[in-house]
C-alpha cells in the first residue's frame, strides 16, 4: 500500500479563508476528527488523547502527573510541593497544542459538548500549571493562553442555551451567568498579572462583553423583561425551600475559592447572590 497520501490531498482541497474539518470513519471502527492544513491531514480521536496514545498507561499526561503529584502529596505531607520539571513542561505544551487543535475542530462542527469537555480540560492544566511550575516564563508559556480558553469554552456553553426554544428566557439567565462569570475570569487573570488597566485591549473581554450586550438586548426584544427581572440561580433554589444562603463574607470566600479553581460559573452565581443580599440589606 502506497504512503502516500497526495490522493487525499486532492479529494479535499486545503481553504486558508476558514477551517476545514470533518469527521470519517476510521478503520478501526471509531470515528475520527480530521482537520485540513496548508500541507496535510491532522487527524485525532473523539476521545481521550487526540493522537489515541496513553502516556504510561494513563489517559495523557495531564492525568498522569496530576496523579503523580497526589502520591507524592500523600508521601511527603510536610515537605514542598510537587513541582514540574522542563521536560514535564515541553510534554504537557505538546499535548495542550493537540488539545488545540481538536476543541477548534468541535467548535467548527458544532459539537459544542466536546469543545466545551476539551477547553475545560485546557484550562484545568493552565491551572495544574501555576500551581506546580516555579519558572514564570514557563507559566506564562502556558498562562499566556487562558483568556482565549476561557473564550472558546464560554463560546461552546452558552452558543447551545441561546439557540434552545424558550418562551420564557430562562435561557438567557443561564447564558448570561457564564458569560458574566467568564467576563470576572478574564478580569482576574488580568488583575494577577498586573494588566487590568488594559482591559480594553484584550480582545477576548471585549468580545464577550460585547456579546453580553447582545444578549441582553435579544432578551429584551423576545421577553420584554430586563436582566434585573430574572431570578438567579440561588433565588429559585431558596422559593423551593432551600436553605438559606450564608453570610456575605462566606459566600465571598467561596466566590474567591472558584475563581481560583477556574469554577466560573459557580464564581458567577456566588456574586449574584452576594449582591442579592447587598440589595435586602439596603432595602430593609
Amino acid at each position: 500500500m502506497s504512503k502516500d497520501i497526495s490522493h487525499i490531498l486532492v479529494d479535499w482541497q486545503y481553504d486558508p479563508s476558514r477551517a476545514t474539518v470533518r469527521i470519517v470513519s476510521g478503520d478501526d471502527g471509531r470515528d475520527k476528527v480530521q482537520l485540513r492544513v496548508d500541507l496535510g491531514v491532522l487527524q485525532m480521536e473523539i476521545d481521550g488523547r487526540p493522537d489515541g496514545q496513553q502516556p504510561k498507561g494513563f489517559t495523557s499526561w495531564l492525568e498522569y502527573y496530576e496523579a503523580q503529584q497526589e502520591e507524592f502529596d500523600s508521601a511527603h505531607p510536610d515537605s514542598a510541593s510537587y513541582e514540574l520539571g522542563g521536560e514535564d513542561c515541553e510534554r504537557l505544551w505538546q499535548e495542550s497544542v493537540q488539545y488545540y487543535h481538536r476543541y477548534l475542530s468541535f467548535w467548527h462542527l458544532k459539537l459544542f459538548d466536546l469543545c466545551a469537555r476539551d477547553t475545560s480540560r485546557n484550562l484545568r492544566l493552565f491551572a495544574f500549571i501555576r500551581e506546580h511550575v516555579e519558572d514564570r516564563q514557563s507559566v506564562l508559556q502556558f498562562d499566556q493562553w487562558r483568556p482565549y480558553v476561557i473564550l472558546m469554552n464560554t463560546r461552546a456553553r452558552a452558543v447551545p442555551l441561546l439557540e434552545k426554544a424558550d418562551p420564557e428566557g430562562k435561557r438567557y439567565a443561564e447564558a448570561l451567568s457564564i458569560i458574566d462569570a467568564s467576563i470576572e475570569g478574564i478580569e482576574e487573570f488580568l488583575e494577577e498579572y498586573e494588566q487590568s488597566h488594559r482591559a480594553d485591549q484584550c480582545v477576548e473581554l471585549t468580545e464577550l462583553r460585547r456579546w453580553r450586550d447582545q444578549v441582553v438586548t435579544a432578551m429584551e426584544e423576545e421577553t420584554g423583561q430586563g436582566e434585573e427581572s430574572l431570578p438567579t440561580e440561588s433565588q429559585a433554589q431558596n422559593g423551593q425551600g432551600q436553605a438559606a444562603p450564608s453570610s456575605k463574607e462566606e459566600l465571598r470566600r467561596k466566590m474567591e475559592k472558584a475563581v481560583a479553581a477556574e469554577e466560573f460559573e459557580e464564581a458567577a452565581r456566588l456574586r449574584d447572590e452576594i449582591r442579592r443580599l447587598s440589595q435586602r440589606s439596603e432595602k430593609g
